[in-house]
């Protein structure tokens, strides 16, 4: 009997070592366990049968993504909590602006395409053209533009016609001039012209500011473009004769974000209540788009990052990293629209 439960121990230590599954190696040691203070043959079979039973195989491949830059810091949060649940999985991220989200898709050079905006109708076309059906959009998070100056600015606060006018040289939101000095505004300080930061063209956070502030018009001669948020937000923290527009997940102390004045009079500040619930103009979703068939399964790499994206540790990363995360019942709603166990379950 000794030799037998020695060769069973064996066996179920080889199983350890040379299974990748963490939920294999945990159940292992259980089962170890209960054959060593197991006295009879029957408890030895019963052990065997338990560890004869199949297991799902742990995933394990590169991720590549491609696109915003916007979204480049939690990607990377997300692969690293993807790597500590599933080690054998790693995630490679081109951080490109979202506009080189689509066509990596449609070319197929990637399949998850992270975009700080939705994608444009040429961009989704030129997908089915070549791929026979769309791609999948999935909202993973929320976030807003805000509009910052100096943090000793005096100003508070814009409406969209004069925010237009300092920003475009169309005013296509219906400003009577243009506005390059600050003391047209009434403003004894700060003297000169008004300097203008903001995005490069590849940028989603260029093309949404672009279509929500300046009503689809052309911007300013003279627009120093950033490759990322977190470069306008210094550059404007420099300088008190500036303003320029970045996420909101990027504001630092050196910087104050203006409220927005709608139609009626009412201003609204971009916070994170204001965000989710929609009431900020320039609140905007954040997207992962795939390419998966219509009746394709999830590929097991693709499917355990989108189950850990769309779950609350997902989602903790989206808040700490200071975008706003999504409600419960919307994850829950993606979760089934991809085929994914319901939250709670194991």
């Amino acid at each position: 009997m000794r030799c037998r439960k020695l060769g069973l121990l064996l066996w179920m230590t080889a199983l350890c070592r040379d299974g990748v599954a963490m939920q294999r190696r945990r159940l292992v040691r259980h089962l170890i366990r209960l054959g060593r203070s197991s006295s009879s043959l029957a408890g030895l079979l019963v052990v065997g049968l338990l560890l004869a039973a199949p297991l799902r195989a742990e995933p394990v491949g590169t991720l590549g993504t491609m696109g915003s830059d916007t979204l480049a810091g939690l990607m990377l949060r997300w692969g690293e909590q993807l790597t500590a649940r599933h080690p054998g999985i790693r995630l490679q991220l081109q951080a490109s602006g979202s506009a080189s989200a689509p066509p990596a898709l449609t070319a197929g050079t990637t399949r998850l395409g992270p975009m700080s905006r939705p994608m444009r109708e040429v961009e989704r076309e030129a997908f089915i053209a070549r791929h026979g059906y769309p791609p999948v959009d999935i909202e993973i998070a929320r976030d807003a533009l805000a509009v910052v100056v100096h943090r000793h600015h005096p100003l508070a606060a814009l409406d969209r016609q004069t925010l237009d006018a300092i920003f475009s040289r169309t005013r296509h939101c219906g400003g009577e001039r243009a506005i390059t000095r600050w003391s047209q505004l009434g403003l004894e300080a700060p003297p000169g012209r008004i300097e203008l930061h903001g995005r490069n063209l590849a940028s989603g956070t260029y093309g949404l500011f672009r279509e929500r502030a300046l009503c689809g018009g052309e911007y300013r001669h003279g627009l120093s473009e950033h490759p990322g948020s977190a470069a306008v937000v210094a550059a404007v923290g420099e300088t008190r004769s500036a303003i320029g527009y970045a996420g909101l997940n990027h504001l630092t102390a050196s910087v104050k974000a203006l409220a927005l004045v709608d139609d009626k009079g009412v201003h609204h500040r971009p916070t994170v209540e204001a965000v989710r619930r929609g009431d900020y103009p320039l609140s905007r979703s954040l997207y992962l788009y795939l390419n998966l068939p219509p009746d394709g399964a999830l590929p097991a790499v693709e499917r355990a990052f989108l189950d850990l994206v769309l779950s609350p540790a997902g989602q903790a990363s989206v808040r700490s990293l200071g975008f706003v995360a999504l409600p419960e019942a919307q994850l829950a709603s993606q979760r089934r629209r991809l085929g994914l166990a319901p939250l709670g379950d194991d």
